[in-house]
């Protein structure tokens, strides 16, 4: 992994102005980007409550974690505020596959002189630290236990990291950040959802300075990223259709919440559903493909209902004509 710049933040920029939230406050921003700066999405809808919780953790340096059902945007969300900052940013998924050993570093046989040495490769922690880095830690509630304790070193105030194998202590760079997302709040998988999230030790989640929780957006607010995702759907009767479906989505997500559903809509299932409906030019065939065919067979009858509710029409077997499927511009 390539070096990124090691200067401090060197302007202010105004939260009102970048983020269009009502707040006199500036927080600090690089003025230069690197390969590390995420890509802005000019699409993307910022959540004041979480976004002023995100920028506390890149201002003031708090651990801040962002809980959330699943496609609600909470890496995503962390991301473009690192992106509007120019604020270099790394996401780390803690799937079971990452081990104490990636995180760390370990000793690795390399040629030196024409001679095999051994040679100490540090991990994305060390290196991290070293570096003005947003690190994120995604589907923190999925992590090893062994893994967790690693992590729970670099959450208190001064954050030093010790290399034991190296007999070092590494001081983090005064503008190291530190963030997490999570299905759960720390208590596993309660409601069955999340197979594979643990319980979250609790003196590990005591020095998490900030949860902040991300929830569905407002109806109008999903409407208007949809539309700027899928731009044929930007005119007055795509909006129409894309409410039709957000009214489904509801639907799904009021459905999972009242125990009569197993799987619901997230935004990015809608953004799916969106996408595919361009590509096939039938919402039926999108919706089966993009949702329906992941439910369970017996919850099926009820999204049917839920779909000839909002679009007033029955849910039935779609078939492709010819010139409906387009595939890069051609029929």
């Amino acid at each position: 992994m390539s070096d990124i710049q090691v200067n401090q933040p060197d302007m202010m920029v105004s939260v009102r102005e970048v983020f269009g939230i009502d707040t006199n406050l500036e927080v600090p921003a690089f003025s230069e980007r690197d390969d590390h700066v995420p890509e802005i999405d000019p699409a993307y809808h910022f959540n004041p409550e979480v976004t002023l919780a995100i920028l506390a953790g890149f201002t003031r340096d708090r651990r801040v974690m962002v809980q959330g059902l699943h496609g609600t945007g909470k890496s995503t969300h962390i991301e473009q505020v690192a992106a509007r900052l120019n604020w270099p940013c790394l996401r780390i998924n803690l799937d079971g596959h990452i081990s104490r050993l990636d995180l760390v570093g370990k000793d690795t046989i390399v040629l030196e002189d024409g001679k095999q040495v051994t040679q100490f490769q540090e991990g994305i922690v060390p290196w991290a630290l070293k570096r003005p880095v947003a690190l994120i830690f995604d589907e923190f509630d999925a992590g090893r236990p062994d893994v967790m304790f690693v992590i729970q070193r670099i959450l208190e105030r001064d954050g030093k990291f010790t290399l034991l194998d190296q007999n070092e202590v590494i001081h983090p760079h005064p503008h190291f950040r530190l963030f997490a997302t999570s299905n759960t709040v720390g208590l596993g998988n309660l409601n069955g959802l999340y197979h594979g999230t643990q319980m979250i030790n609790q003196a590990q989640m005591d020095r998490w300075n900030i949860v902040a929780t991300l929830n569905y957006l407002p109806r109008e607010d999903e409407i208007k990223i949809i539309q700027a995702r899928v731009p044929s759907f930007a005119d007055a009767r795509g909006h129409d259709v894309v409410d039709s479906m957000i009214a489904l989505a509801d639907l799904t997500r009021q459905g999972f919440a009242a125990g009569d559903l197993s799987t619901l809509m997230s935004p990015r299932t809608v953004i799916a559903w969106a996408e595919n409906t361009e590509i096939f030019r039938d919402p039926a065939v999108a919706f089966r493909l993009s949702y329906l065919n992941k439910c369970d067979e017996a919850e099926r009858p009820l999204i049917a209902e839920y779909y000839q509710r909002c679009f007033d029409q029955e849910l039935e077997e779609s078939y492709m004509r010819h010139g409906e499927v387009m595939s890069d511009g051609q029929s």
